[in-house]
């Protein structure tokens, strides 16, 4: 079976560089996947759960938005933020959720729900992906 290469980039470094089988992403319209020989692509992430194959492995990360160009032979994630499963401060998503859910239930006429929303949504992305390693760990 052929594979793809797979570079999922941040402004800080460079958080994921292999050859992969399956990506499956998060795009603004619904899940993506992708194989290798995908027709070209180029689309906008939303805050979600990545998931690699490769190899009858699975790798899953928790993206908070970018881009994803697709080429025939490789793919790129150029992610606002991005994080292996191992990586995730659980503690820290739960409260970073809590203080989302708190702020929409005490909006006032200035609250940014738009930006506080974005805030869940990356929370909940994190949470996700950080549980799904959790239970992977206990089988």
């Amino acid at each position: 079976m052929s594979s793809l290469k797979l570079d999922i980039v941040t402004a800080e470094r460079i958080v994921y560089s292999e050859d992969v089988d399956v990506v499956i992403a998060p795009g603004a319209e619904g899940q993506l996947g992708i194989l290798p020989h995908h027709a070209p692509l180029m689309t906008i992430l939303q805050a979600g759960e990545l998931v690699v194959r490769r190899g009858g492995e699975e790798d899953t990360l928790a993206i908070s938005g970018g881009f994803l160009e697709v080429r025939p032979d490789r793919v790129i994630v150029l992610a606002d933020s991005a994080e292996r499963a191992e990586e995730i401060d659980m503690e820290r998503a739960e409260a970073a959720k809590k203080r989302a859910e708190q702020r929409l239930m005490e909006k006032t006429a200035e609250t940014d729900v738009a930006r506080i929303e974005a805030s869940l949504r990356r929370a909940m992305a994190r949470l996700t992906v950080a549980d799904k390693i959790k239970r992977r760990r206990k089988l």
